[in-house]
């Protein structure tokens, strides 16, 4: 992939953070290590009004993805909706309006990175339930992208969400699901599935010749031999015996308390767990605004920062751009070790 191909940046919804973030990052380009050039996919007289609201000194250029590169030094470039639609979201006031014009960013940056235009995805937090309101009938963002990958009544991949930072790495095997359904959903092909995509991806994309993969159990001491549940024996058990008579590195069920001090996290690579929670509480307390939220198992790269849109203080100038731009540069070292 050559590193003169810009990213994809998407709108997220317009009055979360997400357009603030976008110029914050913009802003701090040559903070540090520096970004890789990106261009926001969206209404650039809005992010110019963003921008002003802000009191940020950000140059918008109205520009094509090819011109990106170029650009990028001296000015944010802004790639318009497809549709030309014009957006007028009020910060920290989410409305249903504003739907079409989330969504048309995320299919139109999606569409530049497949036509090569792009050389990964990066998307600002949307709000699902303001997209329901509207007929959005996937359960979040990565469930989307993944339907986004086929034709219409076709199957789409298993999108696997992995939550990464430098310090931990965790996959929630269940995602947007109510607690409740867990055990249900949680059978020994999906662990098997997961496991298998992120063991994949790790050794593709990440460079880890043999990744080391642990699998928390769902109930307390992992089950405590089926006297506490017997979803550990019965279910995760078989799977992790499947995964490593197949050559896998992994570990479990173990109990999920024990997982994430330093000294067990020196012992693997990435946490599987069975539940949502039981993933990013701790990297969110470990590496709240480090942390990036990356798809595996899709036939492109996505990143997003590991968080939401924040209505509560957008528009306010205290949102930190931080995760975005290690979505940003993660993306960018994904799509260089790409054969």
């Amino acid at each position: 992939m050559t590193p003169h191909v810009p990213l994809a940046l998407t709108l997220g919804d317009p009055a979360g953070i997400g357009p603030e973030i976008a110029l914050s990052a913009w802003l701090a380009r040559d903070d540090g290590p520096g970004l890789p050039p990106f261009f926001l996919v969206g209404d650039p007289d809005f992010v110019e009004r963003r921008a002003s609201e802000l009191g940020l000194q950000v140059p918008v250029a109205e520009v094509g993805p090819e011109l990106a590169v170029e650009v990028f030094p001296r000015a944010l470039p802004v790639v318009a909706l497809p549709s030309g639609a014009r957006i007028l979201a009020i910060a920290g006031s989410p409305d249903p309006a504003n739907a079409g014009a989330t969504l048309e960013s995320i299919t139109a940056a999606l569409g530049f990175v497949r036509a090569g235009l792009a050389g990964a995805l990066v998307t600002n937090p949307i709000a699902k339930y303001v997209l329901t309101q509207v007929g959005f009938a996937h359960p979040g963002h990565t469930e989307f992208l993944a339907a986004l990958c086929v034709a219409p009544g076709e199957t789409p991949p298993l999108p696997v969400m992995m939550l990464w930072s430098e310090t931990l790495a965790v996959v929630p095997v269940t995602i947007h699901v109510a607690l409740r359904r867990v055990p249900d959903l949680l059978t020994q092909d999906l662990v098997v599935r997961t496991a298998r995509i992120v063991a994949a991806d790790l050794r593709s994309r990440f460079g880890i010749a043999r990744p080391r993969l642990v699998l928390a159990g769902l109930n307390p001491h992992a089950g405590e031999a089926g006297t506490m549940g017997t979803e550990d024996r019965d279910v995760l058990e078989p799977a992790v015996a499947i995964l490593r008579a197949e050559g896998i590195d992994i570990r479990g069920p173990l109990s999920a308390d024990t997982l994430f001090h330093p000294r067990a996290r020196a012992g693997y690579d990435v946490a599987l767990t069975p539940t949502h929670d039981q993933a990013l509480i701790p990297i969110k307390t470990i590496a709240f605004d480090e942390g990036v939220n990356v798809t595996l198992g899709l036939p492109f790269v996505r990143t997003s920062p590991d968080h939401g849109t924040a209505f509560d203080i957008a528009g306010r100038g205290l949102a930190r751009p931080d995760s975005l731009m290690a979505a940003l540069r993660l993306a960018a070292r994904l799509i260089r070790s790409v054969p």
